[in-house]
């Protein structure tokens, strides 16, 4: 497995990490039994960097890879997140970044997860009512205590994780990035680049689009959470749709599927920048893995970023209710 380091940390990742909120909540088709023999199949092929989140499903996500990983602790680098807040009915009550709140956090996700420390903890948004020295500073006092190893954010803009950064070295920053979402270029990654900190995408195939199977709106399940996302509604859903032709007649030309195209350009973005695609499925795993032994000349990196510039996608990369949240 290639590997990479995680900023400001003693931590070496696998250059493709597995993000797991797709198999308890948002994303359809999968089954429990099958996430977590994708998450064994993961740890078996040398995959190390799990991310989950106290909100994905609600509270059941860490649940699930908890049980997962027992009895192979030491093979992970197990990252989550606090700082969106969910009832227990799965409402959504907004963003939470108060010292307490933190604490809290931090303690129901341990004892979901059945591990004594969380490798990598995020703040998941940014609460822009509650300075980020104060929430950064108890996430801090969560590392002197021994229950968190590193500290990072997602979806922060650059002004904040300068500001967080001052208060405790930050090792990772996530945030959406691929093919259809390029924006983090402008400065987000000059700025976390600056500070060595390591970037972690998101959504490195655009929530499933670039994988190129989707050619309707009804190959999307019911209950999916794609279906009113803006990107995938109506006259959006084909502008994307002819992005996507784009890569995969490149993808054919070099043997490869769309998804692993998209992929080994989002890895050849640099050494500091770890995708997290979720799946939950082992042949899609497997997929995707094999996008690490694409390598993309500099000509076809200038050819992919032509047909995929900034600003491309059609539509915003969330709903507006959910927008004001990124980029705190």
């Amino acid at each position: 497995m290639k590997t990479r380091a995680l900023g400001h940390s003693n931590l070496t990742v696998s250059a493709l990490g597995l993000g797991c909120m797709g198999m308890s909540e948002f994303y359809k088709g999968g089954t429990e039994a099958e996430s977590i023999a994708t998450l064994h199949h993961a740890l078996d092929r040398g995959l190390n960097f799990l991310d989950t989140a106290d909100m994905y499903g609600p509270f059941k996500n860490e649940e699930l890879v908890g049980r997962a990983i027992r009895g192979r602790r030491s093979e992970v680098v197990l990252a989550t997140k606090f700082g969106n807040v969910r009832g227990e009915d799965g409402s959504f009550k907004g963003v939470n970044g108060r010292p307490d709140y933190v604490r809290a956090c931090c303690d129901a996700s341990l004892r979901r997860l059945g591990v004594e420390h969380i490798d990598l903890y995020y703040q998941h948004r940014v609460d822009r009512t509650v300075p980020i020295e104060e929430t950064v500073g108890a996430m801090a006092d969560l590392v002197k205590a021994g229950k968190v190893r590193f500290l990072g954010l997602s979806e922060a803009s650059p002004a904040t994780i300068r500001r967080a950064h001052a208060v405790h070295p930050m090792s990772a920053l996530q945030t959406e990035y691929s093919l259809w979402t390029r924006d983090p270029e402008d400065e987000i990654l000059p700025t976390v680049r600056e500070l060595g900190i390591t970037f972690v995408a998101y959504s490195p195939l655009g929530r499933g689009f670039l994988t190129a199977r989707f050619r309707t709106l009804e190959d999307i399940p019911e209950g999916d959470y794609r279906r009113n996302a803006p990107r995938f509604q109506g006259e959006n859903f084909q502008k994307n749709l002819d992005l996507v032709a784009k890569i995969e007649a490149l993808a054919r030309q070099k043997g490869v599927q769309a998804s692993q195209l998209a992929l080994a350009w989002v890895l050849a973005r640099g050494e500091d920048i770890v995708p997290i695609p979720g799946t939950t499925h082992r042949s899609h795993l497997d997929e995707n893995l094999a996008a690490l032994d694409i390598v993309l000349a500099p000509e076809d990196l200038a050819q992919i970023e032509a047909m995929a510039p900034l600003g491309i996608a059609a539509g915003p990369r969330y709903p507006e209710a959910t927008l004001v949240h990124v980029n705190g």
